[in-house]
């Protein structure tokens, strides 16, 4: 009777989870089988003392648990990848408001200041110099002067055969490009969240199971040494040494699901943007859902898929941008028209003004106009260069969303039969749990009758504790599975 307890306190369910590594990669929980191990009973338990933090400080409230939804909406929200999405999207809306304001002049003003100038005097009608230092040639220089100018000129655009238009159709695509980006890397960072979420839940589970373990084997190993002294024919030495076995077993699965708690523990603080030293605690949850679960159809997930999935929008928006490319590359053969300014000043201290208007005056000057002008270039070769290559872009970009469509739909059916394989595997394994449990609990009855050996039993706890830890890694899989298949739809709640 004494092994018989010992075995199903100790191969209950006592399943070990390593947690997903804490990366700015895909953080990935995995889950090894359960293990067939008991502590020995001459050693004492050691227990599992949960995650403390740092104690709160003076005045500052509790902080409630990490739940799954607060944990997705963390990671959705400070992910490092979500703010470089963020910080592209400012980057297109930039780009957008440059080309709605791509019409606008741009003045080609120069300012300067410069000195010593030679004087030069005359009467002011284009005649000759009326000083002697006036006179080129010598080294007279008359009195010495200063000089200032300031010279501008703008072209407004006018009529330039739609590429203004087209430029600002295509810069318009950019923060839509933008936008499905981020959300791309919003939807990455909730699913890894909700990894690293049920990763630690198992991880959680089987820690738990082993204190269990641990305090039923302690009643289980003063019943077979009872038994033993009482010189029972039922219990033998080799009982206890299996115990002693199963006790380092124990100990050594102890630590790993230790370690798997921490690296899932370190993945959340990671995901969810907790400062060093910051308290995080992680709400308790049970694999098993609690109500009936509906997986939508395959259908079903396809047509959500080609509505949400934030790729899809962005690559048409890009095939947009890139016709925009193709027109603006095809109008450059083009000439722009539009109205040309100009504004000349100079004033030279030491000059005489010219009054007569065909007098040449390097010196003082007063002249503005505006005018109609056509501005083009002539290098037709590399123009239809950059033609070509524009257009192969498009073509490339549109094999692209064909790929893209064909590559989502595969993804869409992997993970939906992923999903429905791992809701059979978890019912299926929940339903051999059941059996088990009966299973065991009628060898535990026949040895105590004394019509069967410690063999039955051991036999009989062994297949409950392994098929305990095998539903209990489905169910985890069930949630990481229905997680993705909200990733690879787009299905995820967004925060507008």
């Amino acid at each position: 009777m004494g092994v018989g307890v010992a075995l199903v306190a100790t191969l209950a369910g006592a399943q070990v989870a390593p947690a997903p590594t804490p990366s700015p990669t895909v953080p990935t929980p995995t889950a090894p089988g359960a293990p067939d191990v008991a502590p020995q009973v001459t050693e004492p338990v050691e227990q599992t003392v949960p995650e403390q933090g740092p104690p709160h400080a003076p005045g500052e409230g509790k902080r409630e648990p990490l739940t799954l939804e607060e944990l997705v909406r963390r990671a959705r929200k400070q992910d490092a990848r979500v703010e470089a999405a963020q910080a592209e999207l400012r980057r297109l809306q930039a780009l957008l408001r440059q080309a709605r304001w791509a019409w606008f002049p741009k003045f080609e003003t120069v300012v300067g200041v410069g000195g010593p100038v030679p004087e030069a005097r005359n009467d002011g009608l284009g005649g000759p110099p009326t000083t002697e230092a006036s006179l080129e040639g010598d080294l007279k220089f008359g009195r010495l002067g200063i000089t200032a100018f300031l010279e501008t000129n703008a072209v407004l655009p006018v009529y330039t055969f739609g590429k203004l238009k087209a430029l600002e159709k295509a810069a318009e695509q950019g923060p839509v490009i933008g936008k499905a980006l981020k959300e791309r890397a919003e939807d990455e960072a909730g699913f890894q969240a909700a990894q690293a979420f049920f990763g630690y839940q198992l991880a959680r589970s089987g820690l738990v199971q082993l204190d269990e373990t641990s305090k039923r084997l302690e009643e289980a190993a003063a019943q077979l040494q009872k038994m033993l002294d009482e010189e029972s024919n039922q219990v033998s030495k080799m009982d206890l040494y299996k115990l002693g076995f199963f006790r380092k077993q124990l100990d050594a699965r102890r630590a790993q699901a230790e370690q798997g708690r921490q690296l899932a523990l370190a993945a959340i603080r990671l995901l969810a943007g907790a400062a060093p030293g910051e308290r995080v605690e992680v709400a308790e949850a049970e694999l098993t859902p609690e109500d009936e679960v509906k997986p939508p159809t395959l259908e079903e997930s396809l047509a959500v898929a080609e509505q949400k999935r934030p790729e899809l929008p962005g690559i048409a928006a890009g095939i947009i941008a890139r016709e925009q490319e193709v027109f603006i590359r095809e109008r450059a053969f083009y000439p722009d028209f539009g109205l040309a300014g100009f504004l000349t000043l100079r004033y030279t201290s030491n000059a005489t003004w010219q009054r007569d208007p065909f007098a040449f005056d390097p010196y003082n000057q007063r002249e503005a106009g505006v005018g109609l002008v056509a501005r083009s270039t002539f290098d037709f070769p590399v123009k239809q260069s950059e033609l070509d290559q524009a257009k192969a872009e498009l073509d490339k970009l549109k094999a692209q969303q064909r790929l893209l469509q064909a590559a989502i739909r595969l993804e869409v059916t992997k993970a939906h039969g992923e999903l429905m394989a791992a809701l059979e595997r978890a019912r299926a394994l929940t339903q051999a749990e059941r059996d088990a449990r009966r299973w065991a609990t009628a060898a535990m009855a026949a040895f105590e009758l004394g019509t069967s050996g410690t063999r039955d039993v051991m036999e009989a706890f062994t297949a409950y504790a392994q098929s305990a830890a095998d539903r209990a890694q489905s169910w985890h899989d069930f949630q990481v599975a229905r997680a993705e298949l909200l990733r690879v739809t787009g299905a995820a709640p967004r925060e507008e």
